[in-house]
C-alpha cells in the first residue's frame, strides 16, 4: 500500500462521509422537518426551531463546508482526468456549498433569533418572515440541485458515454452543451436567489424537478 493511495482515499472517506451527513440534512429538512411544522402546532414549532433546528444546521453546514475543502483537494488530485460528468457535479455541489453558508444559515439565524425572542417573551422580529422565505427558497434549490449533483458524481466512474471522456482529450463534450448546461444551472441558480419555489413547493415537486433536470441535463451532455 503506498502512502498517496491511502492519503487519497482517506480524502474520499472525509468527502463520503461529510456528505452523506449534509445531503443527509438537506433531504431531513426538506421532506421531514418542513412538512411537520406544516401539521404541528405553534409551541412545538417554537421549540424545535430554538432547540432542534439549529443542532441540525451546525451538523448540516459543516458537512457542507467538509464536502467541498475535501472535493477541491481531490479534484486537484485528479488533474487532468477530470470529465464534464464531475465538472457538472462540482458546478452543482459548490453553488449548494455557497447557498449554505451565504443564504441558508445567514437567514435562519435571524429566523431563530425571532423564535428565541418570542420565546422569552418579546415580540417576532419583522425581518424573521422573509428570511424564512429566503432559507426556504435556497433549501429547495439545493434539493433540485441535490439529484443530478449525485448523479452526475457517480457518473464520473460508473457511467460510459461522451461526459465520461477527460476534458483534456478530444472528443468530449460539445462547446454548445457546455453552454447550454452551465446557462441552465445559472438560471435555476438566479431563481433560488430571487425567485420563486413554484412547482418545487411540495416534495413530491422538487424530487420531480430534479429527476427532470438531471435527464435535461445528461441529453444535452450526450446528445449536443
Amino acid at each position: 500500500m503506498e502512502f498517496s493511495d491511502l492519503l487519497n482515499h482517506l480524502f474520499r472517506w472525509i468527502h463520503f462521509f461529510a456528505g452523506v451527513t449534509w445531503i443527509g440534512l438537506l433531504y431531513y429538512f426538506n421532506f421531514v422537518q418542513t412538512e411537520y411544522f406544516k401539521e404541528t402546532d405553534a409551541s412545538a414549532k417554537s421549540a424545535a426551531i430554538s432547540k432542534l433546528v439549529p443542532r441540525a444546521l451546525w451538523w448540516f453546514r459543516y458537512g457542507a463546508l467538509f464536502t467541498f475543502l475535501s472535493g477541491v483537494i481531490l479534484a486537484a488530485y485528479l488533474g487532468g482526468a477530470i470529465n464534464y460528468y464531475i465538472v457538472i457535479g462540482m458546478l452543482l455541489g459548490t453553488l449548494m456549498f455557497l447557498n449554505v453558508w451565504l443564504i441558508i444559515w445567514p437567514n435562519q439565524k435571524i429566523v431563530i433569533a425571532s423564535t428565541d425572542q418570542v420565546l422569552s417573551g418579546g415580540e417576532a422580529m419583522p425581518e424573521a418572515a422573509g428570511a424564512l422565505a429566503k432559507a426556504g427558497l435556497a433549501s429547495r434549490t439545493n434539493t433540485l440541485f441535490s439529484l443530478p449533483m449525485l448523479f452526475f458524481m457517480g457518473a464520473s466512474a460508473h457511467l460510459t458515454g461522451i461526459g465520461r471522456i477527460p476534458m483534456s482529450s478530444e472528443g468530449g463534450t460539445s462547446t454548445l452543451a457546455m453552454i447550454l448546461t452551465i446557462g441552465i444551472v445559472a438560471a435555476l441558480q438566479l431563481n433560488g436567489m430571487k425567485g420563486k419555489t413554484g412547482p418545487m413547493t411540495s416534495v413530491v415537486g422538487v424530487i420531480h424537478c430534479g429527476i427532470g433536470l438531471m435527464v435535461a441535463l445528461l441529453l444535452i451532455i450526450e446528445l449536443l
